[in-house]
């Protein structure tokens, strides 16, 4: 009791953690509840409509991580910013991400003009590539102000201030939550839009999120301590080493979501009972996972700010609290999966199905959950030792390590099965709990070896040199 009085008062400790990560853990919630409740209205208003859901918005988000990746990236430069106190830099970091935003809007766009030719490669059934046509093309289209909401919210995630970020991710839930059901359903004023209006609310969520962030960080008194303003134009150096470390986070982040993409692809190809099942199963691994990524984005943070700092034990310190309180909480949901898959899955019941129709999903969803389960416990570790890494710098090593085992236990072993075996759906699932098993002890492994304590992702010049080794 002694020692978790003191971590909790600690800095890096519990409180610390709390207090940074919580609300980014309710940012994400609030993802978390559109994104479930989006996959719940669908499934209530068709099969058909879920199952293109699902591959439709990981391919979106296939190509829309890589640029995320990349832009969140400023958060760890305006954290050792701050942890150096130089915080007249924070300004100019921020600007860069949205000047890398510019290029990746216009790709994003040109994509979703052509991603009918790219579904038509998939194979999957015309119907169904039709509606995943139309969901691409839509956020894609919208993309932009996501983007660079993204980079604004740095501003203040990076500072370890992240309540601002909370309240503007919880205004657009509480937009995009009712927009969904009205744009799908074709309540109140709106027509009925189908899979196209859950598309739509998600770039209404996106507007909202970059008008309200807009206002938030402009102002004269952040000028005055962090040169929002004056910190506008394109700095080369600076631009240089966020290229430099951010670029290798986005292509992980675009490997990551590649090997989920592919196992998304290879689900695709079985029966639609089969691809129902998995998609429930995924859409509630939502409810655990991405406020877990909220709890690695404050690691990064608690890190890069001791970094900055030149502070080393006190990075190890914060990362073994953040570890914590997410073994914690996913060891939670899992358990929740475990006891409790039938009332979980029974919210994706589309309106009007028979019990005769939903059984055989909802028993292959139940075993299903269980893999679920315990993916949640391996993706804690994976989750927070790759938020430490990127925190201090080592983002080579995490898109090396993601790399190839997307490739070597994800896309290869996949395809083997798939053309050599009589693999059933079991073959993508164990394929996917072994991918994980695989990166969370690769990064375990990488923190302890301490490569990342002789990194510096700003300038050496702007390291104070006061803090302890």
């Amino acid at each position: 009791m002694h020692r978790l009085h003191n971590r909790w008062k600690a800095r890096g400790g519990y409180r610390e953690a709390l207090n940074i990560g919580m609300p980014l853990v309710v940012s994400m919630a609030s993802t978390t509840v559109m994104m479930f409740t989006d996959r719940v209205f669908l499934g209530r208003y068709s099969v058909d409509a879920i199952a293109a859901a699902f591959p439709a918005s990981i391919a979106y988000f296939l190509f829309y991580s890589f640029f995320l990746g990349t832009i969140e990236y400023v958060s760890v430069f305006v954290a050792q910013y701050t942890g150096a106190g130089r915080t007249d830099r924070v300004g100019a970091a921020m600007w860069q991400g949205v000047y890398f935003c510019i290029p990746a809007t216009i790709i994003l766009a040109v994509l979703g003009m052509v991603c009918g030719d790219i579904f038509a490669l998939v194979g999957h059934d015309p119907a169904l590539r039709e509606m995943e046509t139309a969901y691409f093309r839509t956020v894609a289209m919208g993309s932009g102000f996501g983007l660079v909401g993204v980079a604004l919210s740095c501003f203040y995630s990076g500072r370890g201030i992240t309540k601002p970020v909370m309240v503007v991710n919880m205004i657009a839930a509480t937009v995009n939550i009712p927009l969904d059901y009205m744009l799908i359903n074709g309540k109140w004023i709106f027509p009925e839009m189908g899979i196209t209006g859950a598309a739509l609310a998600t770039v209404a969520a996106y507007v909202v999120t970059f008008v309200l962030l807009v206002k938030l960080v402009f102002t004269t008194d952040h000028n005055k301590r962090f040169n929002v303003f004056s910190g506008w134009r394109f700095d080369r150096s600076l631009f240089g080493r966020f290229m430099r470390f951010g670029l290798p986070g986005g292509i992980q982040f675009f490997l990551d979501m590649f090997a989920i993409s592919f196992f998304g692809v290879m689900v695709g190809k079985f029966t639609l009972v089969e691809l129902a099942a998995s998609n429930m199963a995924i859409s509630v691994d939502t409810l655990a996972f991405l406020p877990a990524i909220g709890m690695s984005i404050a690691v990064s943070v608690m890190v890069g700010q001791a970094m900055g700092s030149n502070n080393l034990r006190r990075a190890e310190y914060a990362l073994k609290s953040v570890l914590h309180l997410v073994l914690l909480y996913m060891g939670g949901m899992g358990l929740v999966f475990v006891l409790a898959p039938e009332f979980l899955l029974g919210l994706f019941r589309a309106n009007g199905m028979s019990d005769a129709e939903f059984a055989p999903i909802l028993a292959l969803g139940v075993v299903l959950m269980r893999y679920v389960a315990l993916f949640t416990l391996m993706d804690a570790l994976a989750i927070v030792y790759m938020g430490g890494l990127k925190g201090a710098g080592d983002t080579r090593f995490i898109m090396w390590g993601i790399g190839c085992s997307s490739l070597g236990v994800m896309v290869v072993p996949l395809i083997l099965l798939y053309n050599f075996t009589d693999m059933n759906i079991h073959g993508p699932w164990l394929c996917l709990l072994l991918y994980v098993m695989v990166l969370s002890g690769l990064f375990v492994w990488r923190f302890r070896t301490g490569v990342w304590k002789r990194l510096r992702v700003i300038d050496s010049a702007d390291v104070v040199k006061t803090g302890s080794a």
